[in-house]
């Protein structure tokens, strides 16, 4: 079996070595020469997997280590009666650790506010549940679930009314409930001063034309991009406007990265009809945290994990000096540092608050 894959995925050869030869490609340079004899093709998100990619080729299986899946065109897959599985949820905890780092960031009393979350699946679940653990209000828009599902369902006009409003949806043009520009004009007018809004979901669910513009109108708002609507091609102008930005690493762990291949192999063994699943790859043991000392414990251990500000500097000082804003933007992404999400970490001295820790995901 012939298997091309993305040259940023993580735990490739180890587990998928066994089935054939692997063929490591830049996933943004993708084309249909480079799939032509594969058998087995192994995706992220920046890969458009359509018909101009695969028509001439011979993949049977198409495999996307990521949560979304607006990069592939489902129903020629299912046309060509082509195998496809994705990895929903694999790195939510890394997200969350992102979100959480910003809020500390940004908005240092964040348990005190009332945080808005723009779509409730796989991220924006996670985030509801331990915000909710945490004690922090929370409001929630998602016209995919039922109110009685979720007693902080709200419509979408009253979660523009928080105080940190976090986008988590996928990128959808059409349906009951489109998201590209979900934030628009209108939408960033209505925005209360001082609101921090949140996107690492998908860049175009905010309009990020209209954001430039608002942001040039008032300088009220706190903005957090991880994703951007032209990316990797990247508005230098935006960037300066914006108090946080980051090159679409949110979800970009250890943990999470290694999660997305263990769950594609899974799904690939099923679709290969083998039921045993195979060792799962072992993590090297825990860090020990110290924040005794500190004076707020829990955004301590959170920046002590992962300081989103460390990668916001890295950003702005690769892209204003770059001739070339899309190479940066993905060797950026290539080149990430190793981080590790909260269950890397142990907090023993903080015996105040065991508990919040635990709900974070710290190992206590």
């Amino acid at each position: 079996m012939n298997i091309v894959a993305d040259d940023n995925m993580p735990g490739v050869e180890e587990l998928f070595g066994a089935y054939g030869d692997v063929k490591r490609i830049s996933g943004r340079q993708m084309c249909p020469t480079d799939v032509a004899t594969a058998n087995l093709l192994l995706v992220r998100s920046v890969t458009k997997v359509n018909r101009e990619l695969l028509d001439t080729s011979a993949v049977q299986f198409v495999a996307s280590a990521t949560i979304g899946t607006d990069h592939v065109d489902l129903d020629y897959l299912q046309e060509r009666g082509i195998g496809f599985a994705h990895a929903p949820g694999c790195n939510a905890d890394a997200v969350v650790q992102y979100d959480l780092s910003v809020f500390c960031r940004l908005m240092p009393h964040w348990r005190e506010l009332n945080v808005g979350i723009v779509g409730c699946g796989n991220v924006g679940g996670r985030l509801y549940r331990i915000l909710k653990a945490l004690g922090v209000a929370c409001q929630v828009y998602d016209p995919f679930l039922h109110a009685d599902s979720n007693p902080d369902l709200v419509e979408y006009c009253d979660v523009l009314k928080a105080n940190i409003l976090c986008f988590h949806t996928p990128l959808t043009r059409h349906g009951p409930h489109p998201t590209e520009h979900l934030m628009g004009r209108q939408q960033l007018a209505e925005l209360a001063p001082g609101t921090l809004l949140l996107n690492a979901g998908r860049g175009a669910v905010i309009d990020n034309h209209a954001l430039a513009e608002s942001l040039a109108l008032r300088g009220d708002l706190l903005v957090a991009l991880d994703v951007w609507e032209t990316e990797p091609t990247i508005d230098r102008a935006l960037l300066d406007q914006v108090a946080i930005a980051t090159p679409h690493i949110a979800g970009h762990s250890v943990e999470g990265k290694m999660r997305g291949t263990e769950m594609i192999f899974d799904r690939f063994l099923a679709w290969r009809g083998e039921l045993d699943k195979p060792q799962k790859v072992i993590f090297e043991q825990t860090e020990e945290l110290a924040i005794k000392a500190a004076a707020n414990p829990i955004n301590a251990a959170i920046l002590a994990s992962y300081d989103v500000s460390k990668d916001d500097q890295r950003f702005r000082e690769s892209i204003h000096r770059s001739a070339n804003t899309a190479h940066d933007f993905d060797r950026l992404r290539r080149e990430y540092p190793v981080r590790h999400q909260f269950s890397h970490f142990r907090c023993p001295d903080a015996s105040d608050c065991q508990a919040d820790l635990k709900s974070l995901g710290f190992v206590t």
